[in-house]
């Protein structure tokens, strides 16, 4: 008998990575239904939209697709409502609240995490420190994390997109995660062979704190290199106010001027942390390397001293010798950061997930439902200083 799926989104509000993840989960599923906290139509592409699409009661509300990251409270008892006693498999694409649906006792529930609750955990300071509703936020965080805690227990497998969210998912969920990393599309990224005058960096991000585009900036003024910066956000005025004449701010562009800019850069600065990151396999995928900061999921994609200079501290001065070390070393072969992004390609994603989605349903219908057991040896050790010892 033809088991029925569900696949469980926070979102579908932009079309962004995790919606690009899930066009593949639809593909792989195309009877699926799609179950999402907001909705709105037009917003994400065809290959979605033609699956049945069941909002929450919180899309109803005016005003909920501007200002949906207010609803962060509700978000439990939203995701907890819905009634998928009819069906036998239940996929959650989650960065926020979709993993903590409550699947029927027969259902096999998978779960592939962007990274646990940003807001609750790793990202609470930069969304919240500081601010005057600190003091509220701290009291509703305390919860949604316990909250968030206590739903990893309903996941039978969790996947990680990089090495870094498998860490998080073993140090907060205390769960093992399959790591299976998301993709870069190489139909739209392919390098034409027309060529410019190379003679600038790039920057290609949302201009938010955690970016850190003010590290490429400032190393770019130390050097006297063009820097050009593709994209917007809040911090764009004090960005502009940090830089000089070398600095172009060209802001939102049209995709065909995107990947010009990636074809013709140098190479793509990446100064920032994040749990996976697309940009840099972009910028291969188009036959540029890749400097960025060595932590975080950009480990997972860059090969240090092949596709990429990765730097090892936070700082403007740290990028600015990455930069000097590029400039004076051999040039990089744009076919082998082309080669490296292929091994992200969208047909090895779904071949990946599909193998492994298997092999965990094979071990679900096998016997009941058993979490396994934690081992943190298997995690990257912590350099933790040995205790003295007190009693002597």
């Amino acid at each position: 008998m033809k088991k029925k799926v569900a696949l469980v989104h926070d979102w579908l509000l932009h079309y962004r990575g995790g919606e690009k993840v899930l066009e593949a989960l639809c593909e792989l599923y195309p009877e699926a239904d799609i179950y999402t906290l907001f909705y709105k139509p037009g917003r994400v592409c065809p290959t979605v939209e033609r699956h049945r699409i069941i909002p929450s009661f919180l899309n109803k509300i005016p005003g909920a697709h501007r200002y949906y990251r207010y609803f962060l409270p509700l978000f439990p008892l939203a995701v907890e409502r819905w009634n998928l006693k009819e069906y036998d498999i239940v996929i959650s694409s989650s960065h926020c609240a979709a993993k903590g649906v409550i699947p029927p006792p027969h259902a096999f529930h998978l779960s592939y995490v962007y990274t646990p609750m940003r807001y609750a955990w790793d990202k609470y300071s930069e969304y919240f420190a500081g601010k005057i509703w600190e003091p509220l936020a701290s009291v509703v965080l305390h919860y949604l994390r316990m909250w968030d805690v206590s739903t990893s227990a309903r996941v039978d497998h969790f996947m990680a997109d990089s090495h870094l969210v498998a860490r998080r998912i073993g140090l907060y969920y205390r769960r093992e995660a399959e790591v299976i990393p998301a993709f870069v599309d190489l139909d739209a990224f392919k390098p034409t062979g027309i060529k410019s005058s190379n003679d600038y960096y790039l920057v290609a991000s949302a201009l938010v704190p955690y970016k850190r585009v003010e590290l490429a900036i400032q190393a770019c003024a130390i050097l006297n290199k063009r820097l050009v910066i593709v994209g917007e956000g809040p911090e764009e005025a004090y960005l502009r106010s940090l830089a000089g004449p070398n600095v172009v701010f060209a802001g939102r562009v049209p995709f065909e001027q995107l990947r010009g800019a990636y074809e013709n850069c140098r190479a793509l600065l990446f100064p920032g942390e994040e749990d996976f990151g697309i940009v840099p396999l972009e910028a291969m995928a188009m036959g540029r390397p890749v400097i960025g900061y060595g932590r975080g999921g950009i480990l997972d994609t860059v090969v240090d001293g092949e596709t990429g200079i990765l730097f090892s501290e936070a700082t403007a001065k740290s990028l600015a010798e990455a930069i000097v070390e590029f400039e004076a070393g051999p040039a990089f072969s744009p076919a082998a950061c082309v080669a490296r992004a292929r091994d992200f390609s969208r047909e090895k994603f779904k071949q990946r997930f599909q193998k492994s989605f298997e092999a965990a349903w094979g071990k679900h219908l096998r016997g009941p439902v058993v979490l396994p057991e934690y081992r943190a040896a298997e995690l990257p050790p912590y350099n933790v200083e040995p205790r003295p010892d007190l009693t002597q």
